[in-house]
């Protein structure tokens, strides 16, 4: 593919691009990484492949998801809200019988997705990891022509090479890691590559959705690798939140003193056996915890932070990739998170697939054999409230925590500002109208004989390079958990905790981690934004309680 200047990449995308100047595109989906966690955002995880597309790209400041993992998913991969997808709660097996078409469990008809758009603008599309729209909606019946992974569920073993699947149906596995040497994260980037080079080899432009199931729990990852976190993660999240915070200041993240030093985030309510004995309670200070309880959450955490660090290592793979065929240049690299960090369910984690409550004390030998092939373990909410450091709570919810995503966009021939911390707000609508831009793609109003909703997100392109998005409201809703944004206001209605639950607002410019409540002080403008976000509930088919 040939290099191009700016200034012809440019005149191409205003004139609507011909397939041979049109960029690669590249979209790798974390799934549960933090706000915080890479290193580009202040975390002490090394991902130093990312960290260099973040100083030769751009990072978004303020880039919102839909709270949790399919949803986000959904909204990502359509440009719509998730209940105008199918997909408003969770993906499941069935319907549910009485919520409406919002809860169908699945990708509906009124939706197109990236790969169906891309496609049909004549890229080449390609998926690997986890999809999670559902196997009767997966990535080859929704528009792409190679996938590897898994299409259904929300998680697996990673040492499992039996479960992962390539499709179409009657394709053979071209990645064939002995036993012992396959882990799936590893191997995503491998199938990654894979599908790259066939690409590359069709001579037409090509999109790969890299959607990674790291590092949501079960937290698993080669032992080596995990043991040089150990040490780091012994010292506690009270003091790692507090590096993480003052990092974040010397990066240019943090702006000024809106940003506040949040305390530590309640676990919310539940079960006492769930919520480790802490439902409604903050997350406890760590030199409160017993040696033997912070060596297993040290290990737990010290798994989370070697998965993210291979999907780093897998980054690194593929630019090496894309620089070795002159493909570097003209592909367009973003790299986000489908929701803010996960607590479940308490500051203990749990053990186990059945998520009951069941949290097992490792000790001794024990600890060097978590993460390892048939283990079952989540970080917890301690954890999470590190990952998501500044802001409060977590996946599932819609204060910050739960809604926020570091973004990353690179592409040397098509982002003029290299470097820059970009101000303006995006969300995930907004993936499907950016890449249709730089791709030349048009949103159709039908499709397959269907007709198709309008999307709903705008194009990233100009604030990509520093200019300035056009006022917009924005919508969240996850299983009862509301928030509406509608300039530097926002509007949230949580859940599970122990106070009053009702609409509480936040001046995003002057506390952007949410620490003031004003909507004593401004009851008219928390009425309007609420009508505002129950029109928009009844325009998407919201099931709520009124």
């Amino acid at each position: 593919m040939p290099r191009l200047s700016h200034a012809l990449i440019w005149a191409a995308l205003a004139a609507g691009a011909s397939a041979a100047e049109r960029p690669n595109i590249i979209v790798l989906l974390f799934d549960d990484l933090g706000y915080s966690d890479l290193g580009c955002y202040g975390g002490e995880i090394d991902t130093p492949n990312i960290d260099a597309l973040a100083k030769d790209g751009v990072r978004f400041e303020s880039f919102y998801n839909s709270a949790r993992c399919c949803p986000s998913r959904a909204s990502l991969m359509t440009g719509l809200y998730p209940p105008q997808t199918g997909i408003a709660s969770f993906t499941t097996r069935a319907a549910h019988p009485t919520r409406g078409p919002a809860y169908l469990g699945r990708l509906n008809d009124q939706c197109v997705t990236l790969g169906e758009t891309l496609g049909n603008a004549g890229y080449s599309t390609y998926y690997v990891g986890k999809w999670h729209l559902h196997h009767e909606t997966g990535p080859i019946q929704r528009g792409f022509d190679e996938f590897y992974g898994y299409a259904f569920d929300h998680s697996h073993d990673q040492w499992d090479a039996d479960y992962y699947e390539r499709l179409p149906e009657g394709r053979n596995k071209e990645i064939d890691r002995p036993d012992g040497d396959f882990y799936a994260t590893d191997v995503f980037t491998d199938y990654a590559i894979e599908f790259m080079r066939q690409g590359q080899e069709r001579g037409r432009p090509w999109f790969l959705f890299l959607g990674h199931s790291s590092p949501h729990f079960p937290v698993q990852a080669p032992a080596e690798s995990a043991d040089k976190y150990f040490e780091t993660y012994m010292r506690g999240w009270d003091v790692l939140r507090q590096e993480r915070f003052e990092r974040m200041q010397r990066i240019g993240l943090i702006d000024g003193d809106r940003w506040k030093f949040t305390d530590r985030s309640l676990v919310p309510v539940d079960r006492d056996d769930i919520a480790n004995g802490y439902p409604g309670r903050p997350n406890p200070a760590w030199a409160s915890i017993d040696p033997p309880r912070r060596m297993d959450l040290a290990r737990r955490m010290a798994l989370f932070a070697a998965m993210v660090e291979h999907v780093d290592r897998g980054v690194g793979r593929i630019v090496e990739h894309l620089r070795e065929t002159g493909h570097f240049d003209n592909t367009l690299f973003l790299v986000l998170s489908d929701n803010g960090a996960c607590y479940e369910w308490g500051p203990f984690g749990f053990d186990q697939r059945s998520r009951q409550g069941v949290t097992i004390l490792h000790t001794g030998e024990e600890l060097a054999k978590m993460g390892g092939p048939g283990t079952y373990h989540s970080y917890g909410s301690g954890w999470a409230n590190l990952g998501n450091t500044p802001f409060r709570l977590y996946k599932h919810f819609t204060l910050e925590g739960g809604v926020n995503t570091p973004f990353i966009a690179h592409w040397p021939l098509g982002i003029r500002n290299a470097g820059a911390w970009i101000r303006e707000r995006g969300h995930v609508i907004d993936v499907m109208p950016t890449l249709r831009s730089v791709a030349g793609a048009e949103y159709p109003s039908g499709h397959a004989g269907r007709s198709v909703l309008p999307e709903e997100g705008v194009s990233l392109l100009a604030a990509l390079n520093g200019e300035p998005l056009a006022p917009r409201t924005l919508f969240f809703e996850h299983q009862g958990a509301r928030a509406v944004i509608e300039g530097d206001w926002k509007a949230v209605w949580g859940k599970r905790m122990p106070t009053e639950i009702r609409w509480e607002l936040y001046n995003l410019s002057a506390d952007r981690t949410e620490v003031t409540d004003l909507a004593e002080r401004y009851p008219e403008r928390v009425g309007s934004m609420a009508q505002k976000w129950e029109a928009y509930a009844e325009r998407t088919g919201i099931a709520w309680d009124r």
